[in-house]
């Protein structure tokens, strides 16, 4: 099998082209990202942005992969980053490669999406299962992509029937290597919440990621599935296995700070972080566990405490 993998160099790319070269020798793996990954046996590498349609097309019909694995997506836009830009990346980007694999008779096309693409709202579930509105977030631009991008993917399902589509809806992915803007929450000394709101997480391994992939691709998997362990983890419960203190802040002085602090450059984050944090989808696993028939092998709990003792971080 030929797989066509974007996004080779990130987090999860990186790990699912050494799986594939480890335990699958009969596979074969075009790795591309914007700078091209190192080439190994039965593994290429090239530079492609996927922003760019030819570059993408010439790519696809040249290689003729039998599945495209799109991992390539901005989870934290670099300073000077533009709307624009973004947009390009993550929404052209799906576009331009699901218009090659169409044109070119590609299989199987693969693409995590995110939780965030059901968007942080006031009204959301509970929990959410796969047939819960998708609602992104206007001012949450990776969100809004991710809705976009669904969005897109639904007109390909619809227009071309014969392209299998799996998509993955991961919630926080931890991992022994992971830092993000997720974890920077977990390592100041005080975890700051927003009051009135629980604020859940649910968590993610990077090798059960890894494993669905593979699975998906070994099966030839179509549908769609959230990527979540068992339960879920409130920012109170994550401050007591850090042993650290909890403090819940209104939301409106959040906003208001932050509103101050990010156009002066004392701050990462904007105001619409505080949805990001009071409105956390929370997604419910039960169709990965049935009809995909994988159980991650991690609660959100045991994720956690995973992630923290690969830190080496002291906790109840």
């Amino acid at each position: 099998m030929r797989i066509l993998i974007t996004g080779a160099a990130g987090f999860i790319g990186r790990q699912l082209v050494n799986a594939i070269a480890t335990e699958q020798p009969d596979w074969h793996v075009l790795a591309a990202d914007l700078t091209a990954p190192k080439s190994q046996h039965r593994v290429q590498g090239i530079a492609l942005d996927v922003s760019q349609a030819e570059a993408v097309h010439g790519a696809v019909k040249a290689y003729a992969p039998d599945a495209i694995v799109h991992l390539a997506s901005v989870v934290t836009p670099p300073p000077g980053m533009s709307e624009a830009r973004l947009h390009a990346i993550d929404v052209g980007g799906t576009q331009h490669l699901l218009d090659a694999a169409v044109a070119h008779h590609v299989k199987q096309f693969i693409v995590t999406s995110s939780g965030a693409a059901y968007g942080y709202s006031a009204d959301n579930a509970e929990w959410l299962d796969e047939h819960a509105p998708l609602r992104g977030h206007a001012q949450f631009a990776y969100a809004k992509h991710k809705r976009e991008v669904e969005d897109l993917l639904a007109d390909y399902r619809a227009q071309h029937p014969a392209l299998k589509q799996l998509i993955l809806r991961p919630g926080t992915v931890l991992g022994r290597h992971v830092n993000n803007q997720i974890t920077d929450l977990f390592k100041k000394p005080v975890v700051m919440g927003i009051h009135g709101s629980d604020s859940r997480f649910v968590f993610i391994w990077d090798e059960d990621v890894v494993n669905i992939l593979l699975q998906g691709l070994r099966e030839q998997s179509s549908g769609i599935f959230n990527l979540a362990g068992d339960g879920a983890l409130s920012l109170r419960d994550i401050a007591q296995l850090l042993r650290k203190p909890y403090l819940p802040v209104p939301a409106i002085l959040v906003q208001g700070l932050l509103a101050l602090l990010k156009p002066l450059r004392l701050s990462q984050y904007g105001p619409e972080q505080v949805d990001f944090l009071r409105y956390r989808p929370v997604l419910a696993n039960q169709q990965l566990k049935q009809a995909f028939a994988y159980t991650p092998r991690y609660s959100s709990r045991e994720a956690f405490l995973a992630f923290l003792d690969a830190q080496g971080v002291a906790h109840a």
